[in-house]
């Protein structure tokens, strides 16, 4: 019983050391509402898979705190994220411009998708138009005989 209590309040006190105090939110509800807007678009550098906004990461809290300052100092969205992009490159937004960079990243997916109903088109086209061969007589002669056999009512058990 005693070992039940330890490996109960150890395990209580192993969840106290993994918790962080709660990080304080900017002083104007306007521009912490602007931070997340912003903080959406834009990529986590450490996770890629994850919104600034959702990574818990050390950078992604520098750069959440670097963009609050530029809010507070009077910075536009589009000023922070021109900064960010000079910064990081196109790379760190979720959604970059179409550009002749980009032209790949933008229309690739439909030339991919073009091209894989062409060759689905082409098979089935192919396929359509290509003639039966017709059997030998040796081959004729063994469907004939299968044909002939009656069925095995019991199929084999393994």
């Amino acid at each position: 019983m005693k070992r039940a209590w330890l490996l109960w309040w150890c395990a209580l006190v192993s969840l106290q050391v993994h918790a962080m105090p709660a990080l304080p939110l900017a002083e104007d509800p306007l521009v912490e509402k602007r931070l997340l807007a912003i903080a959406e678009e834009v990529r986590c550098l450490v996770c890629q898979n994850e919104s600034l906004a959702g990574s818990h990461a050390d950078l992604a809290q520098d750069l959440r705190r670097e963009i609050r300052q530029q809010i507070v100092q009077g910075q536009t969205d589009a000023q922070i994220m021109e900064f960010l992009v000079s910064r990081y490159g196109d790379f760190v937004r979720y959604r970059p411009p179409v550009k002749p960079v980009t032209w790949l990243l933008w229309g690739g997916p439909f030339v991919l998708l073009g091209v894989g109903l062409g060759g689905l088109w082409y098979g089935i086209r192919k396929r359509r138009t290509l003639p039966c061969a017709p059997l030998t007589e040796q081959e004729q002669r063994l469907a004939n005989e299968l044909l002939a056999t009656p069925p095995d009512p019991q199929p084999p058990t393994t």
